[in-house]
């Protein structure tokens, strides 16, 4: 096992008119910790193609992480299917990315567009060998892989987009490679790079999607951890022992609280400077200390990012806030959603007594359920986290 991990990230339209999306992505990691990710595009629309495409990415991700092979899943597939009662047949077409011990990418596409390989910022070819399994025919490749490589796999809907409007035959897939490769450098994560991709692919069909369209892209990284401390502990001796292990450990270190800020101050033997200056007056403003890479007031701000987090696991839609801005809440959510992959909370139970006012909306539970519903929203994303409490 080397160093580097995945960023997966995917974002879909539904057809015009439609409720359900005929498009399914399904991510599993296996015991071995092996990443499988399936895209299915259901026969048609609506509530047939999901149920279609959720079938097929749900049953090939749990067998192929369970170590079965290819033919066992496409036969199980051909036989679970269930017949369509217009058509007469059972029809979702698939792309598989398996990514073996971070060093190897297995691609197996059936009848979706070829997965695009971005390296160095540019369109790479990679080799596709046809098999012939089930009266399919089904295209296998195997890449070795490099760090900030950029897989890009997509539903039809994609490069159907525009057809008799912007272009007379659709978005090709080479267009689409060389778009996404003019912004391949600058470091967006997999979510935001399938969200600017399917903004695109909604622009071009005038804003009436005519299909389904799905866009999934995995980036091969390095590991970055990212450390926070939010909160002072119960007991007032454990100070030194919180933080100790707090700065022992590698990677970006964040504090939020103003207490949690002063006790750190004081072990650091650095002094704290405050700033007045509100980038949002939502958000209080941030602060410093040497030593420390970013100082934050505590539950507002968390409050704040665990709301971007949310969104960010759904449409994406508040990007441009938390994209540019710089205050505390956006600061933070960019550090955790694109650049960390290992997050470590150390976490100060000391029940503030601030916040015992009957007339703040803020107590204990809510502080302790800010943490644990961020630490999910972050683990949906791909991160690795661990929480340690004192």
């Amino acid at each position: 096992m080397n160093n580097f991990c995945v960023d997966v990230g995917y974002k879909s339209i539904n057809h015009e008119g439609e409720i359900l999306c005929g498009d399914h992505v399904d991510i599993v990691e296996a015991e071995d910790g092996d990443k499988i990710i399936v895209l299915a595009d259901g026969l048609g629309s609506g509530v047939k193609a999901s149920i279609l495409s959720t079938l097929t990415s749900k049953i090939i991700s749990t067998m192929m992480a369970e170590g079965l092979e290819l033919e066992d899943c496409v036969e199980t597939i051909a036989a679970t299917l269930p017949i369509c009662s217009v058509r007469g047949v059972a029809y979702s077409t698939f792309t598989i990315i398996h990514i073996i011990d971070n060093r190897r990418a297995q691609i197996i596409q059936f009848d979706n567009p070829h997965v695009i390989l971005l390296r160095d910022n540019a369109v790479c070819e990679y080799p596709k060998k046809e098999l012939n399994i089930g009266n399919k025919k089904i295209y296998e490749s195997n890449v070795d892989l490099q760090e900030n490589d950029i897989f890009i796999a997509m539903s039809d809907g994609c490069p159907h987009a525009g057809i008799g409007q912007s272009y007379n035959f659709g978005w090709k897939v080479e267009d689409i490679g060389e778009f996404m490769s003019e912004i391949s450098h600058v470091g967006f994560t997999a979510k935001t790079l399938s969200t600017i991709l399917i903004d695109e692919v909604f622009k071009l069909y005038g804003g009436m999607p005519g299909d389904d369209a799905t866009a999934c892209v995995i980036r091969i990284i390095r590991r970055e951890p990212m450390n926070i401390l939010f909160g002072s502990p119960v007991n007032k001796d454990d100070d030194n022992r919180m933080l100790s292990l707090f700065f022992a450990k590698e990677g970006k270190h964040i504090v939020c609280g103003g207490t949690t800020s002063t006790i750190c101050a004081k072990y650091l033997n650095k002094p704290i400077k405050m700033s007045l200056n509100y980038e949002n007056t939502d958000i209080p403003p941030t602060a410093e200390i040497e030593g420390v890479d970013l100082v934050t007031e505590g539950v507002i701000t968390i409050d704040r990012v665990l709301k971007y987090a949310k969104d960010y696991l759904k449409d994406n839609t508040l990007y441009e806030e938390w994209g540019y801005r710089k205050d505390g809440a956006s600061k933070i959510a960019r550090l955790l959603f694109e650049e960390a992959t290992d997050i470590n909370f150390y976490v100060g139970k000391a029940i503030n007594p601030a916040h015992q006012n009957p007339d703040l909306p803020i107590n204990f539970s809510i502080k302790m359920n800010l943490v644990e519903e961020l630490s999910k929203c972050l683990r949906e994303m791909g991160k690795r986290v661990t929480v340690s409490y004192f």
